[in-house]
């Protein structure tokens, strides 16, 4: 009976030891992932997610106020248009009697 206590006393420390193991292996491979990631993140060039969100809502500030001077502009025509007399876009006929030419006096 008590072969059997130290076998599994041994088996206990076996797992405990290779569980340790494999958590100091597990952080250790974190650590080269994110070694890996930053240096991708560093070679490629790439923006950090609050310069990306900032200029996103830049962005988007700049597209509402196109669409809004957008609106200002065509009211604005509007307005105008409806204030042109209808008959301003057509132009006065040149008369067509032809004046009269002298002719030149020669010495």
């Amino acid at each position: 009976m008590q072969s059997q206590n130290r076998l599994l006393d041994d088996f206990a420390k076996l797992l405990t030891s290779a569980a340790g193991a494999a958590q100091g292996a597990r952080k250790e491979i974190e650590t080269i992932m994110h070694q890996q990631a930053d240096k991708l993140r560093a070679e490629f060039d790439l923006v950090p997610r609050e310069d990306f969100d900032a200029v996103r809502a830049m962005a988007v500030k700049a597209r509402e106020e196109n669409e809004l001077l957008a609106r200002r502009v065509k009211a604005l025509e509007e307005a105008l248009n409806a204030k042109k007399p209808r008959n301003a876009g057509v132009k006065a006929k040149k008369s067509t009697v032809k004046k009269s030419v002298a002719p030149k006096k020669t010495s």
